[in-house]
C-alpha cells in the first residue's frame, strides 16, 4: 500500500491527520507521567479499581493496554488476560474466575476481555445458549451495582474498528511473522462473522450502558490517536490528586568492607557480545 493511500485512508477512518510518531510519543510520555502520579494515589487511598478492555479483534486492546501499563509498576496496575476456562471452571457460577481476579486495597485490574466473552464470542461461536447469554445482559448491571457498591471503581471500553480496517491488520498478521501469533484460528473463524458481533455489540450495550456503569466507546481506526484518547479520559474518569513526595537521596556508599568486586568475576561465563 502507498504512503499517499495509507494517509488517505487514516484520514477517511479518523477524519484527521494520522498523528507522526515523535508528536505521538511526546503527548504518550505527558500521560503516562500522570498514569505514574495517579499509581501514587492509587497505593496511598488503597484505591480499587476495574478497567474492563472490550471491542472487536483487532482493535488495538493489547497495545493500549500495554501503553497504559509500561512505564508502571505490574503490582499496582495488573493486567489480567484469561484463557479458555477448564472443565471445572465451566461447572463454575459464570462469573466465579473472574471475581478472583478482582482487585485489592492499592489495585489497579485491566481485564483484556472479561466476562462480557459471553455476551461476544461466546454468543456468536455459539459456546452458550441463547437462554445463558439473555440472562447474563438481564443479571450483569445487578452484578455490577454489587460490584461498585462495595467500593471498587468499574470502568468498561469498548474499541471499535471499522470492518476495512480489521480486514487489513488481518492481512498484516499474516504476512509479518513477528505478528502471526496474534491471529488465531478463532480470529479467522471469526472474520466471517462480522454482523452477527455487530448484532451482539449493539444487544450487549443496549443491556448494559447504564448511568450507573457506562460504556466508553473508542475508535481506534488510527490506533495513536485512539490511544491517547482512551488514557486521557481513562485519567478523567478517575478522581486521583497529584501527591507531593520527597526527592530520595542517595546516602555516601560506605568502604568499610571495600574489595575488587569486579575481579572475583573473572573467569565467570559472561553473554557474549551480539
Amino acid at each position: 500500500m502507498g504512503k499517499k493511500h495509507k494517509q488517505s485512508r487514516d484520514l477517511e477512518a479518523g477524519g484527521q491527520e494520522p498523528l507522526k510518531r515523535k508528536e505521538y510519543e511526546a503527548h504518550l510520555r505527558k500521560l503516562q507521567v500522570e498514569l505514574c502520579h495517579l499509581q501514587e494515589w492509587i497505593k496511598q487511598t488503597n484505591y480499587r479499581g476495574i478497567v474492563v478492555f472490550e471491542g472487536r479483534d483487532a482493535a488495538g486492546k493489547g497495545g493500549t493496554i500495554k501503553a497504559i501499563t509500561e512505564r508502571v509498576s505490574p503490582r499496582v496496575f495488573r493486567v489480567v488476560a484469561l484463557p479458555t476456562p477448564s472443565e471445572r471452571q465451566k461447572s463454575q457460577m459464570f462469573m466465579q474466575r473472574y471475581i478472583e481476579h478482582f482487585p485489592s486495597a492499592g489495585e489497579i485490574v485491566i481485564f483484556d476481555r472479561s466476562w462480557y466473552n459471553r455476551a461476544g464470542v461466546e454468543r456468536v461461536m455459539g459456546f452458550c445458549t441463547k437462554q445463558q447469554a439473555k440472562r447474563f445482559l438481564e443479571g450483569c448491571p445487578e452484578i455490577e451495582n454489587y460490584i461498585m457498591e462495595s467500593g471498587i471503581q468499574l470502568i468498561k471500553f469498548w474499541l471499535e474498528v471499522s470492518e476495512e480496517e480489521q480486514t487489513r491488520r488481518f492481512r498484516a498478521r499474516i504476512e509479518d511473522p513477528l505478528r502471526q501469533w496474534k491471529l488465531s484460528p478463532m480470529d479467522v473463524e471469526a472474520y466471517d462473522r462480522w454482523y452477527d458481533y455487530s448484532k451482539a455489540r449493539d444487544e450487549m450495550l443496549e443491556a448494559t450502558d447504564t448511568e450507573q456503569s457506562r460504556w466508553h466507546i473508542v475508535r481506534t481506526d488510527e490506533k495513536r490517536r485512539g490511544r491517547l484518547n482512551l488514557i486521557s479520559h481513562l485519567l478523567r474518569l478517575i478522581p486521583y490528586e497529584r501527591i507531593e513526595k520527597e526527592l530520595v537521596k542517595l546516602p555516601k556508599q560506605s568502604d568499610k568492607h571495600a574489595y575488587d568486586d569486579q575481579a572475583t568475576l573473572v573467569g565467570r561465563h559472561f553473554v557474549p557480545e551480539f
